[in-house]
């Protein structure tokens, strides 16, 4: 059974087209990244998902049974934007009033515990205005894990957080997932991040799906290149240039080769025109390149 099976989605605000004829689905278990430009529809599509706006046309399922299902919908767990908190009241207590939105029985013993799968029981008692950017990421994680729901939808959650705070998300994740029944979809333009730990992507373009695939697809759709860095960078790139059809420099200075080749061919050719190589690698490109690419190739 899939989380989510969503076709011919639709959404307008007045005469502009947020959403046209969206098909999306996600499998039983997965961390779906959900990827798009500001302005792609991602976040109308979460919201469709969550019940908090109307949809246009279409039909949306969540394990099967329509979105609008009440069962279904105390399943759902949800950070869109940003938590809804008091600024006054400490972190301990706005999750106590959302245990209380929610009908949470043991409420305490809940709030307590998801406190402490986002890392945030030692923050309990400060109040929520004096939290940074990334603890009030956390808090709002945390408020949408309480219920233990078994789906989790989440809009950029990573957003404002350290290093070390991204590790503690990626491990929640994955925790979540583990035995199979819970689902996670998060919108990130943190790519690096996301392809920590997706299991399945959904690419989404003015509306319209694009592509989906799984982690495995993702990495058998990766061009692998030779990289190489030598003392003369301009001839370098001059002679590769003339010999194969595209050749770039890479931010850190690496010159690459996205044509199938060996790096032992190209050591050879440089070298008979004269070119030390001081470095050469093979490598992929990875989540971020190819929806870079993906996406030059619709303008």
């Amino acid at each position: 059974m899939n989380a989510v099976e969503i076709k011919n989605l639709s959404k307008n605000f007045g005469a502009k087209q947020a959403v046209c004829g969206l098909q999306m689905t996600v499998p039983q278990g997965a961390i779906y990244g959900f990827i798009g430009e500001n302005g792609s529809g991602k976040s109308t599509t979460e919201k469709m998902i969550c019940g908090l706006i109307p949809t246009n046309g279409g039909s949306i399922k969540l394990y099967g049974k329509d979105y609008t299902d009440a069962g279904i919908r105390s399943e759902l767990g949800v950070l869109i934007e940003s938590p809804g908190c008091f600024p006054g009241l400490t972190v301990f207590d706005n999750m106590m009033l959302q245990a209380a939105n929610l009908s949470i029985k043991n409420a305490e013993e809940e709030v307590i515990r998801v406190l402490k799968l986002v890392r945030m029981e030692g923050a309990a008692g400060n109040k929520y205005k004096n939290c940074s950017l990334g603890m009030k990421q956390r808090v709002g994680i945390a408020m949408a894990l309480l219920g233990d729901p078994t789906l989790l939808v989440l809009d950029e959650p990573l957003n404002g957080l350290d290093a070390d705070g991204m590790r503690i998300m990626r491990e929640v994740f994955l925790d979540m997932i583990k035995d199979g029944k819970r689902s996670i979809i998060v919108s990130s333009h943190l790519l690096g991040e996301l392809q920590k730990v997706a299991t399945h992507y959904g690419i989404i373009r003015h509306g319209k799906m694009i592509v989906e695939m799984t982690a495995e697809q993702l990495d058998a759709s990766c061009r692998t290149y030779v990289a190489l860095q030598s003392k003369d960078k301009n001839r370098t790139r001059m002679l590769l240039g003339c010999k194969y059809s595209r050749v770039e420099e890479d931010e850190a200075g690496y010159i690459r080769v996205y044509d199938m080749t060996t790096p032992e061919e190209i050591v050879t050719y440089l070298y008979e025109n004269g070119i030390c190589v001081s470095e050469i690698k093979t490598d992929k490109i990875g989540l971020e390149e190819y929806y870079i690419d993906l996406m030059k190739e619709g303008r």
